[in-house]
C-alpha cells in the first residue's frame, strides 16, 4: 500500500502487534472507503478487538502505519484519535450505571471539552455555555436513537439492548467521522439485532459516518456491510464485498476448519 487515496478515510498498512511474543495481528493491510460500513469478522482470538484498539490508540502497533483522513501515523493517542473524529464502543458496556441516559451520553463529549476544571467548578459563563451545548447535542442524539422515553432513567434499569444503544449514543455524540463498534449486537435477541442494525444503517446513511464494526452474526454482516475483512489468527484471509467473502474458500476454512 504505497499510495494514500483520498477516497479512503482509513488505510491500515502492514500493521503487526504482539503480546509477549504471541502475534495478535500479523502484517495486516486493508482500506476503508469514506461513508462505507466495513465489517471485521473471524473466529474468536482472530485479532479483531486488538485491531480496533490500535485504531483508536489504546494499543501501539509494533510495526506498520495508519493513514487516517489524509494523514499518516505510526500511533494515535486515544485523546488525539477522539479529537480527530474517531469514536468507539466496547464489547462490555462501560456505562455509568447510576447515571441517567442523558448524563451518560453527555460524557461522550468530555474529551472534547475546552473548559478547565476550575471554570466548571465555579460555574463560570464559559463553562455554563459549554454545558448547555453539550446537553443540546445529547438531546439530539437521544431523539435520533429513539431514547426519549428513557431520557432520565438510570441506565442500570434498562434492558441490555437499550444499554447498548446508550453506549452507541455516547460514541455518536462527538459526531465522529469514523465509528468503531466492537460487537454492538453481542448478547442481543433477534428483535434487538434488527433495531441496532437499523440504527447503524441510519448513522451511516443519514449522518455520512464511516463505520467499522466487529460482528459474529453472518446474517447481520451480509445485510449491513458494503465491505468485509476477515481475520484468522491475526492475518487477513479475506477482503472484499459480502458476496466475495462468503464464497472465499480460505474464509470457509477459517470458520469451519475445512474447505467445502
Amino acid at each position: 500500500m504505497s499510495e494514500v487515496s483520498h477516497s479512503f478515510l482509513l488505510q491500515v498498512e502492514s500493521v503487526s502487534l504482539s503480546f509477549q511474543g504471541v502475534k495478535a495481528i500479523s502484517d495486516l493491510s486493508f482500506s476503508v472507503r469514506r461513508h462505507e460500513i466495513c465489517s471485521l469478522i473471524g473466529p474468536n482470538g482472530a485479532g479483531k478487538s486488538s485491531l480496533l484498539n490500535v485504531l483508536n490508540g489504546v494499543y501501539r502497533a509494533d510495526a506498520g502505519w495508519l493513514h487516517y483522513d489524509g494523514a499518516r501515523f505510526d500511533h494515535l493517542e486515544p485523546l488525539e484519535a477522539a479529537r480527530r473524529g474517531i469514536g468507539r464502543t466496547f464489547q462490555n458496556n462501560a456505562l455509568f450505571k447510576k447515571m441517567s441516559v442523558l448524563d451518560n451520553i453527555v460524557t461522550g463529549l468530555s474529551k472534547l471539552s475546552t473548559v478547565g476544571f476550575l471554570s466548571q467548578a465555579l460555574a463560570l459563563p464559559r463553562a455554563r455555555a459549554e454545558a448547555a451545548r453539550f446537553r443540546e447535542r445529547s438531546e439530539q442524539v437521544i431523539e435520533f436513537l429513539a431514547l426519549q422515553a428513557w431520557r432520565d432513567v438510570p441506565v442500570e434499569q434498562l434492558s441490555y439492548g437499550l444499554q447498548k444503544r446508550v453506549e452507541l449514543g455516547r460514541a455518536l455524540i462527538a459526531e465522529p467521522q469514523l465509528l468503531l463498534l466492537d460487537e454492538p449486537m453481542a448478547g442481543m435477541n433477534a428483535d434487538e439485532k434488527v433495531e441496532m442494525s437499523t440504527f447503524i444503517a441510519d448513522i451511516n446513511r443519514e449522518l455520512g459516518t464511516t463505520v467499522v464494526l466487529i460482528e459474529h452474526d453472518m446474517g447481520v454482516v451480509m445485510s449491513l456491510s458494503n465491505h468485509v475483512v476477515v481475520l484468522d489468527y491475526g492475518r487477513k484471509v479475506g477482503d472484499g464485498s459480502p458476496d466475495e467473502v462468503k464464497n472465499n474458500s480460505e474464509v470457509i476454512a477459517a470458520y469451519l476448519g475445512t474447505v467445502h
